[in-house]
C-alpha cells in the first residue's frame, strides 16, 4: 500500500492550503499526498463569486470575525485560525504567484480582472513547487484507524498514512464534488454531525412574488423572517425573483430561515423599507408631509421617497428611492385609494400605511434550496475539534478543516478566508506530528 506521512482528502481551498502549510512546516523528506475526487484541484474556487472569486474581506482579524461570523461560538472557534493566517497572509501568498487583487468599496476582495481561474492556477503552481503528490479522480470511500495508522480506501486503491486531514467541504454545489463524503467519513470515525442546511442561498416562497416585481431590487432594506414566535433580520439589498428572493439580505438570512422552517415549519418574510427609523420617527415624517404637502398624492410621494434616509434628510439618498413598481402594492396592502392625498388621509389610513412601510409582507417561505447555497451550514461539531490545531478531539492525528466544520460565515469572502485559515492551521499541526 502507498504510504504518506500526511494524507489530505479534498483539493479545495482548505485542502490545498493544508498541503502548502504542511510542506512549509515539515522536513523535505516528509511525504504529503492530496487526494481529489475531481480531475483537478480548486473546482469550487473556479466558480465562486460567479467565476470572479471573492477571495476574502478587508479588515483586521477582529473586524473579519465581527463582520463575517455573527454566531459567537463560531467566531470564537475561528479566532486563532484567522489571527494565525489572516487575509494579509493570504494575499501575500498569492502575490508570490503574481496574483494582484482589487479591494471593493464594500470590503470584498477579488483577483484583479475578476477571473477566479487565476487564483486556482496560482494554487496549482504552489502545490507543484511544494512537491505535493496529487492524485486526481480519486474518491475516498472509507477511512479507518488501524493501530497507529490510517487506512484510506478509494474506488481504485488503498493508502496508509500517519495523519489524515479531512477537507472535503460541505454539501453545497454538489456538482463540484461536495456531496457530503467527508461528513459520512467523520461520522463513522466517531464524530457528531449537525445535519447540513442551506446557507447563503435564495429563498423560495409558497406563492411567487407578483410578476411585475420580478427583477426589482430594494436597496438597504431590512429583511425580517418570523416564525414560531421568533424573528431574525438582516440589513442589505433584496432582489425579487420569479420564485422568491435573492440578493445579499436574503442570502445572509437564509441559514436562519432554514432553521426556522426546520424548527416550526413556518417562516414569513417582511421588508422594513425604513430600517433606520423607528415607527414613531417615521410617523413624524408622514405627519410633516401632511402639514407641508397636503395636496400631494401619497403614491407620488412614495415614488420619490428615499428608501433609507438618515433622520432629517428626506431628500434623495444614496440608497435610492422606493421602486416605482412596488408603490401600487404598498397602496394595496395599506388599503389606500390610488389618488388619496395627504390631507385626505384618515388617521387609521396613515397607521395602516405606516405599518406596511415598516413591515411590507413578502410571503411565506416554501424552501431554502440546499444545493443552491454558496455554502452549507452544519457539519462536524466544533466542540469535537481543537481550534488551536484543528485536530480531532475524538481521533488522534485526524485533522478537520474548511466547510466540513459546523460554521457558516456571511456573504463577502469570509467563508473562503475561513477555509484557507483553518486549512493552514491543520497543515501546520499535522506536520508537527511527523
Amino acid at each position: 500500500m502507498p504510504h504518506s506521512s500526511i494524507l489530505i482528502i479534498g483539493g479545495g481551498a482548505a485542502g490545498m492550503m493544508a498541503a502548502l502549510a504542511a510542506r512549509q512546516s515539515s522536513a523535505t523528506a516528509t511525504s504529503i499526498t492530496l487526494l481529489e475526487r475531481n480531475g483537478r484541484t480548486g473546482t469550487k474556487i473556479r466558480i465562486s463569486g460567479g467565476g470572479k472569486c471573492n477571495l476574502t474581506h478587508t479588515g483586521s482579524p477582529p473586524e473579519l470575525l465581527a463582520k463575517g461570523f455573527l454566531r459567537r461560538n463560531e467566531a470564537r472557534f475561528l479566532r486563532n485560525a484567522i489571527y494565525t493566517f489572516s487575509n494579509s497572509d493570504l494575499l501575500a501568498l498569492l502575490q508570490t504567484q503574481g496574483v494582484e487583487t482589487d479591494e471593493r468599496a464594500d470590503g470584498k476582495v477579488f483577483p484583479l480582472g475578476g477571473e477566479a481561474s487565476v487564483v486556482a492556477r496560482a494554487f496549482e503552481e504552489l502545490l507543484r513547487e511544494a512537491k505535493v503528490e496529487q492524485i486526481f479522480a480519486s474518491r475516498v470511500e472509507r477511512v479507518e484507524r488501524k493501530g497507529e495508522l490510517f487506512v484510506v480506501t478509494t474506488g481504485r486503491e488503498t493508502f496508509t498514512a500517519d495523519s489524515v486531514i479531512l477537507a472535503t467541504g460541505g454539501v453545497s454545489y454538489s456538482q463540484t464534488g461536495t456531496t457530503g463524503d467527508g461528513l459520512r467519513i467523520a461520522r463513522k470515525l466517531g464524530h457528531t454531525i449537525k445535519e447540513p442546511s442551506a446557507a447563503l442561498a435564495p429563498l423560495y416562497t409558497i406563492k411567487a412574488p407578483p410578476a411585475a416585481l420580478s427583477g426589482v431590487s430594494l436597496r438597504a432594506t431590512a429583511l425580517v423572517a418570523s416564525g414560531g414566535g421568533r424573528s431574525v433580520e438582516r440589513l442589505g439589498d433584496l432582489l425579487f425573483t420569479h420564485r422568491g428572493f435573492s440578493g445579499p439580505a436574503a442570502l445572509s438570512l437564509s441559514r436562519d430561515v432554514a432553521e426556522l422552517l426546520r424548527e416550526c415549519g413556518l417562516c414569513r418574510l417582511y421588508a422594513d423599507l425604513f430600517p433606520h427609523h423607528t415607527k414613531a420617527e417615521l410617523e413624524a415624517q408622514l405627519l410633516l408631509q401632511t402639514r407641508k404637502n397636503g395636496a400631494q398624492m401619497v403614491r407620488k410621494f412614495l415614488q420619490i421617497a428615499p428608501i433609507a434616509p438618515s433622520l432629517g434628510e428626506w431628500e434623495l439618498a444614496a440608497h435610492g428611492t422606493i421602486p416605482t413598481a412596488l408603490v401600487p402594492f404598498i397602496m394595496r396592502h395599506s388599503a389606500l385609494g390610488e389618488d388619496v392625498t395627504w390631507s385626505g388621509l384618515k388617521r387609521e389610513e396613515r397607521q395602516s400605511l405606516l405599518a406596511v412601510l415598516k413591515r411590507f409582507p413578502l410571503g411565506s417561505v416554501r424552501e431554502v434550496p440546499l444545493d443552491q447555497g454558496e455554502i452549507s451550514a452544519g457539519g462536524v461539531a466544533l466542540l469535537e475539534v481543537n481550534p488551536k490545531t484543528m485536530e480531532s478531539r475524538v481521533v488522534p492525528n485526524l485533522f478537520l478543516c474548511g466547510e466540513l466544520l459546523d460554521y457558516a460565515g456571511e456573504i463577502g469572502g469570509f467563508n473562503l478566508q475561513a477555509a484557507f485559515s483553518t486549512g493552514w492551521i491543520a497543515g501546520v499541526h499535522a506536520a508537527k506530528k511527523c
